[in-house]
């Protein structure tokens, strides 16, 4: 598969091979799907927690004797009737929301999307980006260059366009640089995921990165 090689300034600068392992597999919404869910499940945080009987501070003792004041018998002042006692079936931290996924099934998603991406026309491949200094203004210009080229960009910078910027290795003054944008994200290669990559519309890709997703994934040949 061969694509067209982009500068920085938006300028064609020669032909580039794309993997058909990675970028041209047939698409299954169905694995997609199933390891998105199992992403965002195992990146849950249970916070909600609320304190049972045994957990609320108090008790011990015996309100009252048992008979002969005429008041309901109770047993600690910690039960759910009681006021500051403990919470009757609430949510607790003990909760689990894991799934767990093949690493097969996760590696061939992530290839599917990146397929997706080819055939759906949003992924453009850049020789290089590179920044001398941290400047927001400079990651605009850049941006503004390659995004001329997709065809159902818009300038608006909603979240609808929003950009996944995949380099080889980790640029800090590109990093800062990007922070700040809303629309943009930037990612390692070795940190590509189903998740990230579905939810940006438009994907930029540096081409060290292709031998890296290659190395990181142990990608074979036998992917189909």
């Amino acid at each position: 598969m061969q694509v067209n090689l982009y500068n920085q300034s938006g300028e064609v600068v020669g032909k580039t091979d794309l993997p058909s392992e990675i970028f041209g597999l047939k698409i299954n919404p169905d694995l997609m799907h199933q390891v998105v869910t199992a992403q965002t499940a195992n990146a849950r945080q249970v916070l909600a927690h609320t304190k049972d009987r045994s957990e609320v501070k108090g008790g011990g003792k015996k309100p009252w004797r048992q008979k002969g004041t005429g008041r309901a018998r109770h047993g600690s002042n910690r039960s759910p009737l009681w006021r500051h006692g403990g919470v009757t079936f609430g949510p607790s931290k003990d909760r689990n929301f894991s799934l767990g996924i093949n690493k097969k099934m996760k590696r061939k998603a992530l290839f599917m999307s990146l397929s997706s991406k080819v055939t759906d026309d949003q992924l453009m491949v850049l020789d290089a980006v590179k920044l001398d200094q941290r400047k927001t203004k400079k990651v605009v210009e850049i941006l503004n260059n390659l995004t001329g080229k997709f065809k159902n960009y818009k300038t608006s910078k909603k979240k609808s366009d929003s950009l996944l910027l995949v380099t080889a290795q980790k640029d800090s003054n590109l990093d800062r640089s990007t922070r700040n944008l809303n629309f943009v994200k930037l990612l390692v290669a070795k940190d590509l995921n189903v998740l990230d990559v579905l939810s940006h519309k438009f994907l930029l890709v540096d081409q060290g990165s292709i031998p890296v997703i290659r190395e990181t994934f142990k990608v074979s040949r036998r992917i189909r």
